[in-house]
């Protein structure tokens, strides 16, 4: 898919600094320099060399280093949200918005015609001003901003119900759930005395367009919301899907898992970021313990803990030993879903997390933490049908080894009627996502909606 070098155009590339969020939008850039588009990625200086593996094209992708400003509370040297606690999270939104000076200068030298943005509210604005579009890029599904975008004040029982018009599905929250959300975007935050939710929603209407990592065969119908309620053109990029990766598994994985039959062994991850209160973490490692299959779990260490061993379960390691493994540092994970022994992905559900399960052949678990997770397990559990989701608490949002292990056995045992249905409607979706000409057909679409908004 190469456009005419004619018609290419020149893009800016400016997302929350955030890992899932950085990969999302460079994902993106690939497919965009594919069809001969020249892309400017504004990104933290010492990020550069983690994302430079994932950029296919260096020639028409330029990574542009920001110094982070300095603000009170965030950590000297911070970066990104892997640098510090979740509760600090708006000091570094603070931060990007005093990249204004800069973001300003980048734009007037480099003269895009398209800037795409998430959490910097103010940049549309200051595009309309410079004479250049904007796209406010959600890396999350529509499903969760459908759900979530509400211009009047909400209560916690409010939140637990859909909005009006908001497409028939199986989509509502838990009470912990809905408090949780509810409270995080009502805060007023440090700097720019907005909410979360009033920052997104300021995104929303100011843009000149909103888009989406989805399919309209997945999420149309919440798409189709969207576009109504904020009375703008919502534009799919389709599934964009990670390139294979060039290297191969890093050797002592691939020979512990091979040790294992096919589609036996399970694997949870839950990103780079959560990490779970101890007792929570410990009964996830129970419950794997409890299926008696072989695991490996990619974990960070817990809430007050410094390491993984400091918060293993008493006697863990002796009852599982050569048949599980507990890992605090990064695995490839792409290559871990793809490795034939393994038949089972318990995951948090970040947005990247399910890309990668749905295009491989192994079942997934959906244990969400926070946030957009927990609609995105709804989505996949509940609309689409391609994952079983393992019961929590409604007040507390607790679960448990049993429940843990229940989830597991639903997709892994043959014998499981639920597990049938799962298997069949993963095996479709992944066909579907996989086939020729589907993300092709859709980044052509996408790219020809972009000019439309220059015209």
């Amino acid at each position: 898919m190469v456009d005419d070098k004619h018609n290419s155009m020149s893009i800016v590339m400016y997302p929350w600094f955030a890992m899932g969020h950085l990969t999302a939008f460079l994902h993106l850039s690939n497919k965009l320099a594919d069809g001969g588009h020249k892309i400017f990625f504004l990104l933290p200086t010492k990020t550069q060399a983690q994302l430079k593996q994932f950029n296919l094209y260096p020639d028409l992708i330029n990574f542009i280093p920001l110094c982070v400003p300095q603000v009170e509370g965030l950590p000297p040297g911070a970066e990104t949200t892997a640098d510090i606690t979740f509760h600090l999270q708006p000091n570094l939104r603070l931060a990007m918005d005093n990249t204004q000076p800069q973001i300003e200068s980048i734009l007037q030298e480099i003269k895009p015609q398209v800037v795409f943005f998430d959490f910097t509210h103010w940049l549309p604005k200051l595009a309309r001003h410079l004479g250049i579009k904007s796209i406010f890029f959600i890396t999350t599904s529509s499903a969760m901003s459908g759900y979530t975008f509400r211009r009047e004040q909400t209560t916690d029982a409010d939140l637990m119900k859909a909005p009006p018009g908001f497409p028939s599905s199986c989509i509502k929250l838990l009470s912990h759930e809905a408090r949780g959300l509810n409270f995080a975007g009502k805060v007023k935050e440090i700097g720019s005395g907005l909410s979360f939710l009033e920052r997104l929603l300021i995104s929303a209407e100011d843009c000149d367009a909103i888009g989406f990592k989805t399919c309209r065969e997945m999420e149309g119908p919440y798409c189709e919301f969207i576009e109504r309620e904020f009375k703008k053109p919502v534009i799919l990029a389709g599934p964009v899907l990670p390139e294979q990766p060039t290297t191969t598994l890093e050797e002592k994985w691939e020979k512990w898992l091979s040790g294992f039959k096919a589609k036996s062994a399970i694997f949870c991850a839950f990103g780079s970021e959560c990490r779970l209160q101890k007792d929570q973490f410990q009964e996830l490692l129970k419950g794997l313990e409890l299926t008696g299959l072989p695991f490996l779990a990619a974990l960070k260490p817990p809430i007050g803990s410094e390491t993984i061993e400091m918060a293993l379960p008493e006697g863990f390691n002796e009852r599982i030993q050569g048949r599980g493994v507990v890992y605090g540092g990064w695995v490839q994970q792409q290559l871990i879903l793809a490795h034939s022994s393994v038949g089972c992905f318990v995951t948090h559900c970040g947005s990247g997390s399910l890309s990668e399960g749905l295009v491989n052949e192994c079942q997934m678990v959906l244990l969400p933490q926070f946030g957009d997770q927990f609609i995105n397990a709804r989505l996949m559990g509940g609309d689409l049908r391609v994952g079983v989701e393992v019961e929590k608490g409604d007040e507390d949002g607790l679960f448990t080894k049993e429940g843990v292990c229940k989830a597991i056995r639903m997709v892994m045992d043959d014998g499981s009627e639920i597990g049938k249905e799962v298997r069949a409607n993963h095996a479709k979706w992944r066909d579907f996502l996989l086939r020729e000409g589907t993300e092709s057909s859709y980044i052509d679409e996408f790219i020809n909606k972009m000019k439309g908004l220059l015209n």
